[in-house]
């Protein structure tokens, strides 16, 4: 009887132990939830890639301790070439890009690589389309028929080219890719191609040059084209939001002081990247055709999939892709409203005028 007694206590206890046990969870899992929606960073280390010529508003906001004001901190993670930092962030080694275009990331979402835009870096890179000295330029029309040095997944280009009316833009151009922006100059020079499209850090050469002249500029030809977005892992998206907007506050941040601070930013930028002043200065003071933003630029993010979709730059899988759920907008527009309302008053006009271009560029 005894016996019987205590299996029956047992019995009870353990009932008892698996729902507070349970309740424990439950009351964890609670407890998580707030926090996060408290706004408890879900991780403070986030490792970053922003190519071989740096990310202006990470080293502001670096320099300036905005990452700091936010509890987090930046591991700085190199990367030899574009695709080495997709590389990286497909298999997990960084948590964000910023400097490896739009191209490439449309191209790794239509491969199947689940990935997220939540943001931006250069809207426009002031990239220079040159041709020997004393060539006249009329247009975007110059381009058929000719040798163009530029990759064909420079959508700007080929979407031009279709808005002329031709239905295959890789055939009314002739398209001559290098991996070297050099190279392509070089081509220039010896008469071998009649245009080239420059990369951003090859402006202080052009202008320097006699050989060569700038005939236009890729933003002149698609205005608000996407330079560089900035992306991460979609499951590191969802799993960290309140990591992303500090992330996201704090570049704002950044952005403002950039847009007020022009020359100490290159000044800053130069000797982040061990570059010359001069260097930096000429693409980062020519404020028709060199501006970043924070803002994720989707409805340029999906005309550019269109674009390179047309063009068979996307792979077969893109079909079953809709591009604009691998653009989140909310998280941005979440962080743009609480820094506005925590640093909105220090410069209105700059967080007002966010909004509007926000508004613009993604409703």
């Amino acid at each position: 009887m005894k016996k019987r007694i205590l299996a029956v206590t047992l019995a009870i206890a353990m009932v008892f132990s698996l729902v507070a046990c349970n309740q424990s969870k439950d009351d964890s899992a609670k407890e998580d939830e707030a926090s996060k929606k408290e706004g408890a960073l879900e991780t403070t280390t986030v490792r970053w890639n922003s190519g071989t010529s740096g990310n202006v508003l990470l080293t502001i906001a670096e320099a300036e301790g905005y990452f700091e004001d936010e509890g987090l901190t930046i591991e700085n993670v190199s990367a030899d070439a574009n695709a080495d930092a997709m590389a990286l962030l497909a298999s997990g080694k960084v948590d964000v890009v910023s400097n490896s275009g739009t191209s490439n990331p449309l191209q790794q979402i239509a491969a199947g690589v689940d990935l997220t835009i939540f943001g931006g870096h250069m809207v426009t890179g002031c990239m220079p389309v040159v041709a020997k000295k004393g060539t006249v330029w009329n247009g975007s029309e110059d381009l058929i028929g000719k040798k163009f040095a530029c990759n064909p997944s420079y959508f700007a280009f080929t979407g031009a080219v279709m808005e002329l009316g031709y239905d295959n833009p890789l055939e009314a151009v002739e398209w001559i890719s290098y991996t070297d922006y050099n190279d392509a100059l070089a081509a220039v020079v010896r008469g071998e191609v009649d245009y080239a499209l420059m990369g951003t850090g090859q402006n202080y050469t052009v202008q320097n040059m006699d050989e060569v002249e700038v005939m236009c500029y890729q933003s002149d030809i698609m205005p608000n084209y996407s330079c560089c977005r900035m992306e991460a892992q979609t499951k590191f998206v969802e799993e960290n939001p309140n990591t992303v907007k500090a992330i996201i506050r704090a570049l704002l941040r950044a952005q403002s002081w950039y847009e007020s601070n022009k020359e100490e930013a290159v000044k800053l930028h130069a000797k982040k990247i061990n570059a010359e002043e001069d260097y930096v200065a000429a693409y980062m003071m020519d404020d028709e055709h060199y501006k970043v933003s924070v803002d994720p630029l989707k409805n340029s993010v999906v005309r550019a999939w269109e674009i390179l979709d047309k063009t068979g730059f996307l792979d077969e899988k893109a079909k079953n892709v809709d591009i604009s759920e691998h653009v989140n907008t909310e998280l941005y527009e979440e962080a743009l409203k609480e820094a506005t309302e925590k640093y909105g008053k220090d410069n209105k006009e700059f967080y007002d005028k966010m909004q509007t271009f926000y508004n613009e560029n993604n409703k």
